[in-house]
C-alpha cells in the first residue's frame, strides 16, 4: 500500500523522465565505492532527480507522511555506503542539479547547487582568479553537496583545512519539508557569529538531519606559484620527524604526502618508468603562494629535510613537478599490482591519528596485515595524520574476505586506541557507525537527541553515522 502511494505521490511532483523505478535502474543506485556494499543489495524503492528546492520539499512532505526513508546522493563516489538506501525508500539523485548559480567575486563567495562537481566548480572559478581550496582525490567525480555532507578534505587540508571552513551558509530542506536558510537569510557577509551555528551542524551530518539544496561557499584567490620537494628516507621514523622539523621552522606547506615501502613497491610495479627510489618512506612537500615566497620556503624545506633524508629534490618547473607527483597520483590504483589476483578494497582506508603517532600507526598496520595474512599498502596525508590503508585481496575467496574484514576492524580500533579517529575524510556512513560510541562517548547520545528532534520519524538517511540502534522510529 505504501509503495502504491509512493508511486502516485512522486508522479505528482516529478515528470516521468525524472522518476526511476525499473529494476535495473534501481540496481544502479545500490552501490558506491565501498567494500561493504559489494556483498549486499541496498535497492531503493524509487529514485528521483530533483531540479528545484520545491521538488525536494514536496518529496520530504510525502516521505514524512508515509514514513518512507529518504537518501540524498551525489556522484556515488563515497566509500562508506553513505548514499545507499540501506532500508529502502527514495534516493534523491542530485547529480543532474549542477548549476553554479552565482559567483560573487567582490564578496569572495559562490552559490552552487548540490550536484556541481568539484573540478567543474574550480574550472568555473578560475575565470575569476578564485578557487575552492579543499581538494579530494575524486575531484573529477565528487559533488559539492556530497563534500559538504561529509565535510570532505583532501591532499591540501594541512594548509587549507576541510570543507566546513568554507561553508558560509546552506539552504536545507528538513525531514518534514520545511525549508531553512542557515548562515543568515540573504546574508553575504564573510563573518557571522549570530545565533547557533546551524551551518556547522549540517556540514558533516551525512544527510541524517536534512537535504542540502544550495551551498554558499567562501572562495580564495588562486596562488600564483607552486613548488614540490621530494625527500627519500631509509628510516621510516625519520619521515614524521622531518615533517615536525619543517613545522617548527615556521613553514606550513600546502600539502605533505607520504608513501611507505609498500606504496613505493606498488607504484614501481604499476609503472616501472616512474622509478621511485626504493626506501622506507618518501615525503612529497607542496608549497604554494607568491613566487618569491614559494622559492624561499622550498629551499628551506630542502635544507631542513636533508638532515634526515638520503636524497632531496626541489622543483618549480611544471614538467618536473608532474614527474615528482606521478608516484603519489597513481598509488591508489597501483596497490592492486602487488598480487596478480588482487583487488584493492576501500575499507578502513582513511584513519586519522595524532602526528606523534604516525610512525607507530604505520608499523602496527603492517604488523596487523601480517597477522591477518593480508597485503596492505600505506600512504596518505602525513601533514595532518591522515593515513590511507589499502588492503589487497582476492574478492572471490570467502575466507580471505573474512580475514580482510577482521583486519579492517582492527585498523579502526587501532585508530581509536592511538587517540585518533576512524575516519579523517571519507565519513562514517553505515560502515563505521559501529565505532561511534567508542569514539565519541556520551557525545554520541547528544547526536542521537539532535537527530530525534529534527527527524522524529527517522526517515532521513537512516542507519548511518549514529551508533547502531539509533533513536527514533525504526523504518
Amino acid at each position: 500500500m505504501v509503495r502504491n502511494k509512493l508511486a502516485a505521490g512522486l508522479k505528482k511532483i516529478y515528470p516521468a523522465g525524472r522518476i526511476l523505478t525499473g529494476t535495473l535502474e534501481k540496481k544502479m543506485y545500490s552501490y558506491d565505492s565501498s567494500f561493504y556494499a559489494r556483498f549486499r543489495d541496498f535497492i531503493p524503492d524509487a529514485v528521483v532527480l530533483p531540479r528545484s528546492t520545491a521538488e525536494v520539499s514536496a518529496t520530504m512532505k510525502l516521505a514524512s507522511e508515509h514514513g518512507i526513508p529518504v537518501v540524498p546522493r551525489g556522484a556515488g563516489s563515497g566509500e562508506t555506503c553513505g548514499c545507499l538506501a540501506v532500508r529502502g525508500g527514495i534516493v534523491l539523485d542530485f547529480s543532474s542539479w549542477d548549476d553554479v548559480e552565482e559567483v560573487d567575486p567582490e564578496n569572495m563567495q559562490v552559490f552552487a547547487r548540490p550536484g556541481v562537481v568539484h573540478y567543474q566548480l574550480n574550472e568555473h572559478l578560475a575565470d575569476f582568479g578564485l578557487f575552492f581550496p579543499p581538494d579530494p582525490g575524486s575531484t573529477r567525480m565528487c559533488t559539492i553537496g556530497g563534500m559538504v555532507a561529509n565535510n570532505s578534505s583532501g591532499l591540501r587540508a594541512v594548509k587549507y583545512g576541510t570543507t566546513e571552513q568554507y561553508v558560509l551558509g546552506l539552504e536545507v530542506v528538513l525531514p518534514d519539508g520545511r525549508i531553512i536558510e542557515t548562515g543568515g537569510v540573504n546574508c553575504r557577509a564573510l563573518k557571522n557569529v549570530s545565533g547557533l551555528n546551524l551551518t556547522k551542524l549540517f556540514v558533516g551530518s551525512e544527510g541524517i538531519l536534512g537535504v542540502i539544496t544550495m551551498v554558499r561557499l567562501r572562495v580564495w584567490p588562486r596562488p600564483k606559484a607552486r613548488g614540490l620537494a621530494m625527500a627519500v628516507f631509509t628510516d621510516l621514523e625519520a619521515a614524521p620527524a622531518a615533517v615536525l622539523d619543517v613545522y617548527q621552522s615556521g613553514i606550513l606547506p600546502s600539502g605533505i604526502e607520504i608513501l611507505d615501502s609498500s606504496a613505493i613497491h606498488a607504484v614501481n610495479l604499476y609503472n616501472p618508468a616512474i622509478n621511485l627510489p626504493e626506501a622506507e618512506a618518501i615525503l612529497i612537500f607542496e608549497v604554494d603562494g607568491n613566487p618569491a615566497g614559494v622559492t624561499w620556503e622550498g629551499e628551506k624545506i630542502v635544507e631542513i629535510t636533508k638532515k634526515r633524508a638520503s636524497r632531496v629534490e626541489w622543483s618549480t618547473e611544471p614538467g618536473r613537478m608532474a614527474e615528482l607527483w606521478r608516484g603519489r597520483s597513481v598509488v591508489a590504483v597501483a596497490a592492486a599490482r602487488l598480487r596478480p589476483d588482487g583487488s584493492r578494497i576501500f575499507a578502513g582506508e582513511d584513519i586519522s591519528v595524532p602526528l606523534s603517532k604516525v610512525t607507530e600507526a604505520l608499523r602496527r598496520i603492517k604488523e596487523l596485515g601480517r597477522q591477518h595474512e593480508i597485503t596492505v599498502v600505506n600512504y596518505g596525508h602525513i601533514g595532518d595524520g591522515n593515513i590511507h590503508t589499502a588492503p589487497v585481496i582476492n574478492l572471490d575467496n570467502p575466507e580471505e574476505v573474512a580475514r580482510a574484514n577482521a583486519l579492517v576492524d582492527a585498523i579502526h580500533r587501532l585508530a581509536i586506541e592511538l587517540g585518533g579517529s576512524t575516519t579523517g575524510e571519507h565519513g562514517v556512513g553505515a560502515v563505521r557507525n559501529q565505532y561511534a560510541a567508542d569514539e565519541h562517548g556520551r557525545a554520541a547520545d547528544i547526536m542521537k537527541q539532535i537527530k530525534e528532534t529534527l527527524d522524529p520519524e527517522n526517515i532521513m538517511n537512516p542507519g548511518k553515522l549514529l551508533p547502531p540502534g539509533e533513536a527514533g522510529k525504526s523504518v
